[in-house]
């Protein structure tokens, strides 16, 4: 976005090393940059949850512009019960439950969903090829196609807690369900995925579902020239 670009480095520098409290305050205060921050620093964590929702990147990436038109309004209403990516988060999942529902599809993250062992899974067997990085993507590719495959139910659990390493106090406040259904389901899902699978996922999940670059960009620019558009924030 042109007019952001006219802030210099070492301010977005010095917001960068700031904590997310002290950005929201900022922000709330009448910030673009530390609001603009924020953005950046939790977009990947909102695509990642709304991915456990709904079933492409392109309805991610809407849910993820309208948590952020969301949260910049009530910013000034978030109290620390919770981090606040985790609140963030939250915010996420209910406004990709309302796009589904707004669709005419039913997303049951209720645990009356009778869809365990719906899913078709890669059976997958230990690469020997020499390129490293070759095999690498290849078990990207795999690992977010399984996962993509589990119900609503679980996938959104498992990456929240697995591709996230959310805690499980941090992941049932943002499914407002209980703990203890957060553990049970978790389990569940990594049991869909099969022990092999399971195991590489551990090691390789940070590396599913990446949200950086053009598309991270295209997010702060659509973003911002909302705010401005609705005269929300002024130019900088």
């Amino acid at each position: 976005m042109t007019a952001l670009k006219s802030i210099d480095v070492a301010a977005r520098a010095a917001a960068a090393a700031l904590t997310d409290a002290e950005l929201a305050s900022s922000a709330v205060a009448g910030s673009v940059l530390s609001f603009e921050t924020l953005v950046r620093r939790h977009n990947r964590l909102l695509f990642r949850t709304a991915r456990g929702v709904v079933p492409d990147d392109a309805e991610a990436q809407d849910v993820v512009q309208e948590t952020w038109l969301r949260a910049f309004v009530k910013l000034d209403t978030y109290r620390g019960e919770a981090a606040l990516g985790t609140w963030l988060a939250r915010m996420a999942i209910n406004i990709a439950i309302s796009s589904q529902r707004r669709k005419g599809r039913h997303v049951p993250l209720q645990d009356n969903d009778p869809a365990e062992g719906a899913m078709e899974m890669y059976n997958l067997t230990a690469s020997e090829g020499p390129d490293a990085s070759a095999e690498r993507m290849e078990m990207r590719v795999l690992l977010q196609a399984s996962i993509e495959a589990l119900p609503a139910i679980y996938r959104s659990v498992f990456i929240l807690r697995a591709v996230e390493d959310m805690s499980v106090q941090e992941a049932a406040f943002c499914l407002s369900v209980h703990e203890d259904v957060v553990k049970t389901r978790f389990l569940r899902a990594r049991a869909m995925l099969r022990e092999d699978l399971a195991t590489r996922v551990e090691t390789n999940a940070h590396d599913t579902f990446a949200f950086a670059g053009a598309r991270c960009d295209a997010v702060v620019a659509h973003v911002m020239a909302e705010l401005m558009r609705q005269g929300l924030v002024q130019q900088p």
